[in-house]
């Protein structure tokens, strides 16, 4: 059988990729794409920091490479500098609203980080009960999860 000419897309099987879902996960890797980047978010998560508690808390992150990520981030509007100190200048960091709006995808990829590949890490747990927790797509209208059959229905309107 002759090979398919290169013009012709390639069929994707049903239910694995959401329309449009390529170019949005492009436009997210290329904002918060990198190691440090999440690592940064993730931080500032907990509270507000100065430049030098973010240091202190990612342990390895050289300061041109924060400073960098710093600007990005808030270039992109997912951070916000707020000076603390006119005389030295200096700011403390916080999350906007959309920056806020990654915690959710954080804890998705430290559930699957502390899946069964990685024993040596225990699965996330609600701290209130102490029972693992699941992530899972839920529709509000129809009050009720949005399951593995189902990922074809999911779509960007």
């Amino acid at each position: 059988m002759p090979p398919k000419p290169a013009t012709e897309p390639t069929p994707v099987p049903e239910g694995r990729v959401l329309p449009g879902a390529p170019a949005a996960l492009d436009d997210a890797l290329r904002r918060v794409g990198d190691r440090w980047t999440l690592l940064v978010v993730d931080s500032l998560l907990v509270a507000p920091r100065r430049f030098g508690e973010l240091l202190d808390a990612l342990d390895g992150l050289a300061p041109n490479i924060l400073s960098k990520r710093l600007k990005a981030l808030e270039a992109d509007g997912l951070v916000r500098s707020a000076p603390y100190s006119r005389r030295p200048y200096r700011v403390a960091y916080t999350l906007t609203a959309r920056g806020e709006e990654l915690a959710g995808a954080l804890r998705l990829l430290a559930q699957w980080g502390a899946g069964p590949s990685s024993a040596d890490r225990p699965p996330l747990h609600h701290g209130t009960c102490g029972t693992a927790v699941e992530a899972r797509w839920w529709c509000p209208t129809c009050a009720r999860v949005v399951d593995d059959r189902e990922a074809h229905d999911i779509v960007y309107i």
